[in-house]
Parts: C-alpha cells; sequence; structure tokens
C-alpha cells in the first residue's frame, strides 16, 4: 500500500463520519417534529461508529506504512474509547429528558450506539499488534507467539466486547418486555445494536488470536458463521416485524433492522477475510470487499424508496434517514476490509 492510497482509506471513516455529523444535525435543526428529534440524533451519532472504525483503520494502516509510533498506539484508542462513552452519556442524558418524550426512542438508540463504539475501539485496540499476522499465518505451526497478546490479555479484550453486547441483549429484553409502541420500537432497535455487537465479538477474537497465532482450523467457520447468524437474525427480524405489524404505526422499524442486519453482513467481510487467508492462499482475497460495498448500495436503494414512502406515510421519515446512515457505516466498512486484505497479503 502506498502513501496515496493509506491517505484515502483514512479519510473515508472521517468523510463518512463528517457526512453523518452534518446530515444528523440538518435533520435536527429543519424542525421540530417528532420525525426529526428521533432521526436527527441518530444518525448523528451514527458518525461516532465512524470516528472509531478510523481508530481501527488508522492503527491498522500506521503498521503497514510503517509510521505507527507510541503517540498513535496510545492516541487512537483512547479516541475510539472516548468517543463511545461520549456517545453513551448522551443517550442516558436523552432517556431522562423528560422534557421532551421523543427523545425516550432515540436516547436508548444513541446508548446502543455507544455500545457499538465501544466495540469497534476495542477492535482498534487489539489491532495494535496487526502487522504480527502476516507472518504468524505463514508459519505453519500453531506455536503461540510471545510478541503476540498474553493469553490474560485476550481474555480482557473479548470479555470487554461480551459484556457490551450482553448489556445490549439484556437492554432490549428490558425494554420488549413492556408492551407500548416506543418500547417496543426502542428494544427492537437495540435488539438489532445487540446483533451487531455480537458480530464485533468475532472480530475481536479472530485478530487477537491471529496475533498470538492460536486461531485455530475450526474458528475459521465458527466466527465467520456466527456473524452471518447475527446478520440473518437481525434481517429476518425485520421483515417479520414488517409484515406482522404492516399498516400499524410500528412496522417502520423492521427497516431499521434490516439495516442494522446489513452492517452485520458488512463486518462479516473482514471475519471472512481474515478467516480466509489464515494459513493458506485465498485467490479471491481480493473480491471480499465488495461484500460492504453491496450493503452500502443496498442501503442507500432501500432508503430511496423509503424517502418516497415517507411522501405519503411520516412514519417512513426516520427509517429513510437512519438507513442513508448506516449505508455510511457499511461504506466506511469497505475502507476497514480493503485496508486488511492489503495488510494481510502475502510476499
Amino acid at each position: 500500500m502506498n502513501y496515496g492510497i493509506s491517505v484515502l482509506f483514512r479519510a473515508i471513516p472521517l468523510v463518512m463520519a463528517l457526512f453523518c455529523f452534518a446530515y444528523g444535525s440538518y435533520i435536527y435543526t429543519w424542525g421540530d417534529d417528532v420525525s426529526r428529534l428521533t432521526a436527527g440524533p441518530v444518525v448523528f451519532f451514527l458518525g461516532s461508529i465512524c470516528i472509531a472504525l478510523f481508530s481501527t483503520a488508522s492503527t491498522i494502516i500506521r503498521q503497514i506504512i510503517r509510521t505507527y509510533n507510541p503517540t498513535a498506539r496510545l492516541f487512537l484508542p483512547i479516541l475510539g474509547y472516548a468517543v463511545a462513552l461520549t456517545t453513551f452519556i448522551f443517550g442516558v442524558v436523552m432517556i431522562h429528558d423528560r422534557s421532551v418524550p421523543e427523545f425516550f426512542v432515540t436516547g436508548h438508540v444513541v446508548a446502543g450506539l455507544g455500545l457499538i463504539s465501544g466495540c469497534v475501539a476495542t477492535a482498534a485496540t487489539v489491532s495494535s499488534r496487526f502487522s504480527l499476522i502476516p507472518g504468524n499465518s505463514s508459519d505453519a505451526s500453531f506455536k503461540s507467539n510471545p510478541a503476540g497478546f498474553t493469553q490474560g490479555q485476550e481474555l480482557l479484550f473479548e470479555t470487554i466486547v461480551s459484556f457490551f453486547a450482553l448489556v445490549a441483549w439484556a437492554w432490549a429484553i428490558v425494554l420488549l418486555s413492556t408492551p407500548s409502541t416506543p418500547h417496543f420500537v426502542a428494544g427492537s432497535v437495540m435488539g438489532g445494536i445487540a446483533c451487531i455487537c455480537t458480530s464485533l465479538i468475532a472480530l475481536v477474537a479472530s485478530i487477537v488470536r491471529q496475533e498470538r497465532n492460536v486461531y485455530s482450523t475450526g474458528e475459521k467457520k465458527a466466527w465467520p458463521r456466527l456473524v452471518f447468524v447475527m446478520g440473518g437474525i437481525a434481517t429476518l427480524w425485520g421483515l417479520v416485524v414488517i409484515f406482522l405489524y404492516y399498516g400499524q404505526p410500528r412496522d417502520f422499524v423492521g427497516f431499521v433492522l434490516v439495516g442494522l442486519g446489513l452492517v452485520c453482513f458488512s463486518i462479516s467481510s473482514k471475519v471472512l477475510l481474515l478467516a480466509k487467508i489464515w494459513k493458506s492462499e485465498y485467490p479471491l482475497a481480493s473480491r471480499i470487499p465488495l461484500i460492504p460495498v453491496l450493503t452500502a448500495l443496498t442501503c442507500l436503494f432501500l432508503a430511496a424508496f423509503l424517502f418516497e414512502e415517507a411522501v405519503y406515510k411520516e412514519k417512513f421519515f426516520v427509517p429513510a434517514r437512519v438507513i442513508t446512515g448506516l449505508g455510511a457505516i457499511c461504506f466506511t466498512l469497505f475502507s476497514i476490509v480493503s485496508i486488511l486484505e492489503s495488510g494481510t497479503k502475502k510476499s
């Protein structure tokens, strides 16, 4: 990877973050109706995930082009976790803001986005020794590499992302236990967020275990399957909601769940790439980055139809805007998997 391409791949997450911040702000400030109070902050804080992904991208790229220094090693993970914590705090504050009832759903979703950002920040942290993966992959043995993380550190990282995922699942269950429409909407979206957090467990585990050279043959199938299952759950959940509540005020949330499922499938590209190139040759590795490109396009096409539907039914205003933001997340993941593909190439 030359320096110019490295700048491009680092710019993509920042540009997508800028898009989310600008678009979310525009939606929120252009009116005071319920739909804008919901969609605006959610789209805005999708940019937080892009910033966390930027931390991951920069961590890996700097190792590839040999500009990774102690300052970057410290700053980039801190940036990811700081954005995640800020997003989560904003979400909690919005939940308890009784002056704006519409913030109840918005706050829960924003807090969930903070959990996703925390998982991504953990991926950025474990990627600090990404440069060990190509060498370990060329080593036929599975002897633990002392230059990688210790077993205790590996368990710590995996525990962190697992904790975030469990919090999201528990949160979703608690919300769904109340029959009101706001609780149903917030709980369903939190369930989709939990699917993304669970998918990120597979990514973090794959990276850290390959850095330690203890990534087993069985894991080459197990981790990608986990991500595909999570994407399938979110997508199927969304379709069930759409058809089960068709014509009712809550059916729109099904489209958001489908969008979250597409994000899971985008994450699968990274996990799948790491699995396919591990201690083997995979001629189609350069084609795997097409997965997040296709999911990003699917988000944009779906959003286009929802924009038209929103002209006649206001309830589709929110999913049209949110899915556009999710498309930005998918395109950011294209940048990450392209970096992974370049960094894991064998000479």
